[in-house]
């Protein structure tokens, strides 16, 4: 289906040019992320009609369709930003109104019990998660693989088979996707991604399969380079709206090293954090522990970066 897309990418010219804030060099077909959006919900649907999915789990994705299309449309044609968000914010909304809010959350110490204030909150986390996924698709493969080693471990404590949905359908498309990238995947498929993963995790902590604070640390690596390097744009008085290049993953490509090895780094850190995740399950006192220390070791492995290529150089 990738290769399909890629072919009409091409014929009517949807391509992603190049320009000094870009990490490709030569024009590329973007629009790549809608295999992954037919994959996921057509495998969706037949797992719901066929009564292997919950009517409510199958619904809280179905908003994604919402995101989808704003998404599809503004990688044809730029659209405003406030339009995307407002998609995003009903997007979000709807979904966490399918879910029942998020469960209640155990922080061994204390327990943060559902209210009108954290579902604004979670509200906020679900748009912020759709924007970040978007901003750290910047190199070849970067998103796919993360999306697909958070949905492994999500199967590995979950069990459920949708996960291998997700999985399969970021599969099609990485084969196009890995460097040197034959295509891009483009919003619809980044803010897809954020968004489905983010509804299975909220889902799987309501079903006490695996607590929403285990998945903030599973996808970490994300989420800690996008608010890290947005509070230091922030406090460099730079326009925060304005594209840039100063994601960590984006330094350590600009400090020489490939595509290919930035990959596999991303993938050295993520079993780390996926390491201490087993652990904090296994020893559930220790969970905040080792959640400090999951954020110590992003913030070690960003001043190493900082040493390699500093942020202001950027």
């Amino acid at each position: 289906m990738t290769y399909l897309i890629r072919l009409y990418a091409l014929r009517y010219k949807i391509l992603d040019i190049p320009n000094d804030r870009s990490s490709h060099t030569a024009p590329t077909p973007r629009g790549g992320g809608l295999a992954i959006v037919i994959t996921w919900y057509t495998g969706l649907s037949v797992l719901y009609f066929t009564g292997h999915l919950y009517e409510r789990f199958y619904l809280a994705f179905m908003p994604g369709l919402l995101l989808a299309g704003i998404s599809l449309i503004d990688d044809l044609i730029n659209i405003k930003p406030i339009y995307r968000l407002v998609i995003q914010v009903v997007t979000a909304s709807i979904s966490l109104v399918m879910l029942k809010g998020l469960g209640i959350v155990d922080l061994t110490l204390f327990k943060i019990a559902p209210s009108f204030l954290i579902d604004i909150i979670v509200v906020i986390g679900i748009v912020w998660f759709i924007n970040l996924f978007n901003f750290l698709d910047g190199i070849d493969g970067y998103a796919s693989i993360e999306a697909i080693l958070i949905s492994l471990v999500m199967y590995i404590f979950t069990g459920n088979i949708v996960n291998f949905i997700l999985i399969f359908s970021v599969l099609g498309f990485l084969i196009w996707n890995w460097p040197k990238a034959k295509i891009f995947m483009g919003d619809i498929g980044s803010t897809q991604l954020g968004f489905i993963l983010i509804v299975l995790g909220i889902y799987f902590h309501n079903e006490t399969q695996l607590s929403i604070i285990h998945w903030i640390m599973l996808t970490s690596l994300f989420w800690f380079d996008a608010t890290l390097t947005l509070y230091r744009r922030w406090r460099n008085n730079e326009k925060l709206t304005t594209a840039h290049k100063k994601h960590a993953y984006q330094r350590i490509t600009q400090s020489g090293f490939s595509h290919r090895i930035t990959l596999l780094f991303s993938i050295l850190v993520n079993l780390i954090i996926i390491g201490l995740v087993f652990l904090s399950r296994i020893y559930d006192f220790l969970l905040i522990p080792l959640f400090i220390l999951n954020i110590l070791v992003l913030y070690a492995i960003t001043k190493l970066i900082d040493r390699r290529m500093p942020f202001g150089k950027v």
